[in-house]
């Protein structure tokens, strides 16, 4: 059997409210939060007795979504926000744009910070990376033409 389809990805942030924001100014839409807790969802990750506060955002084509998580139990034990892009296991999320120069100037009102500089690909796209709320390393990339 072949998988049908990638769901989500998840990301885990200290302050939920300040990443939902900055993902909403970026384009996605909120499509719930939720509290999750109890011995069920620890039996899914392994982490025994959670509670964990979950926002998820949607894409504007519907196609995709980003789950954003906030533990409150068990503590988080590691911190990879800061790691550079060639770091192993690191994450980052991509997005197609519309205008890359309006999405910098929107979401640097936020405190996003650009990693590089903005580049054009062999005239098909412009690329850059950017820093969001508590380092998350995300893509922008505007097709041209």
């Amino acid at each position: 059997m072949a998988i049908k389809r990638m769901d989500n990805m998840g990301i885990v942030v200290e302050d939920l409210d300040a990443t939902v924001d900055f993902f909403l100014e970026l384009g996605l839409e909120l499509e719930g939060r939720a509290t999750i807790e109890g011995e069920w969802a620890g039996r899914v990750t392994g982490l025994g007795d959670q509670h964990v506060e979950v926002a998820m955002m949607r894409t504007p084509d519907g196609h995709s979504r980003l789950e954003l998580s906030r533990f409150l139990r068990p503590s988080v034990v590691a911190d990879h926000r800061h790691a550079p892009v060639n770091a192993l296991g690191y994450l980052r999320a991509m997005f197609a744009v519309d205008d890359i120069d309006d999405t910098l100037e929107r979401v640097r009102a936020r405190g996003a910070e650009l990693v590089g500089e903005v580049v054009d690909y062999q005239d098909i796209y412009r690329l850059c990376y950017i820093r969001g709320p508590e380092g998350i390393l995300i893509g922008l990339a505007e097709e041209l033409g």
